[in-house]
């Protein structure tokens, strides 16, 4: 699911009018391109939290509060391919950090504060379900289900 994110979103908004992207479908919800550049900073954080659990085993993991980071990172202000692109750029580092694992990293783990102990394998896990959660939110927004 990691490897195919980046293209099945993409195909997702090829050809797709700037403005059905940055329009929000409903009040105090985000716009398919506020869900790129979540979905791209989330995996900037989820970057650095696998280097941190092999780096240092049983590390503390912040939280983050997701409205807060929008509003600081200007998510509006956003293009759809800027998101979409560092997305793409993020997860591929991951891709291929994850790839030259030794069994031993896979379980090396950290704290999470909401979710508690969490090994690299559960977040990748993790994040796989993110991906789909916000593969098929955007699916629906675009009326693509």
């Amino acid at each position: 699911m990691q490897r195919e994110m980046p293209a099945l979103l993409a195909g997702l908004i090829a050809g797709m009018e700037p403005a059905r992207l940055t329009m929000s479908h409903a009040p105090g919800k985000w716009s398919v391109c506020e869900i790129l550049a979540h979905l791209a900073e989330d995996e900037l954080t989820t970057t650095w939290r696998y280097r941190q659990m092999i780096e240092s085993p049983g590390v503390a993991l912040a939280g983050f509060d997701q409205e807060l980071w929008a509003k600081l990172g200007d998510y509006r202000s956003w293009t759809p391919q800027d998101g979409l692109e560092m997305f793409r750029l993020l997860r591929e580092a991951n891709l291929r950090m994850l790839e030259g694992l030794t069994p031993e990293q896979w379980e090396c783990y950290g704290n999470h504060a909401e979710r508690g102990r969490i090994t690299v394998r559960s977040l990748a896990q993790h994040m796989a379900g993110h991906d789909c959660n916000h593969l098929d939110q955007i699916r629906r927004i675009l009326g693509k289900s």
